[in-house]
């Protein structure tokens, strides 16, 4: 039987801004990434998106990205591996403090925008991240590209890790994603992206910008529910895998414990 997680990247308001339709997507996935109040949200918007996700039980992810609110952490950084692990740290210690208050624990640590993509090519990079995870909380799965650097130094540290990929993004040959600014790299066809999803479920293959066929692995489908179409796009997904088969579940059904 095929299993697979729905994620979202949500929480990212900030003060009087409100992004995406968070409490219409949240009943429709099972694990939200929640932004910690570095790339997006603030303590109030935590605290929102935290309770939302309780209350519809999914589980919840930190989404620890750059200190970069006005490029809503999307620009690159000349950060060390030490500085990384601290900011991850950091961004740990805030969220996990809601989610202590309303009674639920952290899932996984998927990080957000310019720091995943570099620690996707970047091992020392990606191993600071993992040096944080596994010393706030070894429990924690790493939510990472499939096969990217952070899911290779996740692995190398022993933590649990799920592989992630994407419904409306295109990928280069070696796996990464085509960058923002190129032309093809987002997905707009809803069609195409749900084929694509499928096929990466169950064949563990997608088609790359350049047409070459690559493998890939899929623990987790991120979609996004800060787009026009973003909301009936996550039901349309929700429909499709139901009828490929495949069932949806959270992470921590799909990554056993170690300890």
């Amino acid at each position: 039987m095929y299993r697979v997680d729905l994620n979202s990247d949500l929480g990212e308001s900030f003060g009087r801004y409100t992004l995406g339709m968070d409490d219409r997507v949240i009943p429709l996935i099972t694990s939200a990434n929640v932004a910690c109040g570095y790339h997006a949200s603030d303590p109030m918007v935590m605290a929102k998106t935290v309770a939302m996700a309780k209350e519809a039980g999914i589980r919840v992810g930190a989404h620890p990205g750059f200190p970069d609110l006005m490029g809503f952490g999307r620009r690159n950084m000349a950060v060390t591996p030490e500085e990384a692990k601290a900011y991850v740290l950091y961004q740990l210690g805030a969220l996990d403090g809601f989610c202590r208050s309303q009674g639920i624990r952290l899932q996984h640590v998927k990080p957000h925008g310019a720091l995943y993509n570099m620690a996707a090519k970047d091992y020392e990079l990606a191993k600071g991240i993992c040096q944080a995870v596994a010393e706030f909380d070894k429990d924690l799965i790493v939510l990472a590209l499939s096969g990217g650097q952070l899911a290779r130094a996740a692995q190398d540290m022993g933590l649990r890790t799920a592989l992630e990929v994407f419904a409306d993004r295109a990928y280069e040959e070696d796996g990464t994603l085509v960058g923002r600014g190129k032309p093809g790299a987002m997905v707009t066809d809803e069609e195409e992206a749900i084929a694509r999803v499928v096929r990466m479920v169950k064949e563990q293959r997608v088609e790359a910008v350049t047409g070459k066929d690559i493998p890939i692995h899929a623990d987790s489908v991120c979609v996004h529910g800060d787009g026009e179409k973003a909301l009936a796009f996550v039901q349309r997904i929700r429909q499709a895998l139901s009828q490929e088969g495949i069932a949806l579940c959270p992470l921590e059904e799909l990554c056993p414990r170690l300890s």
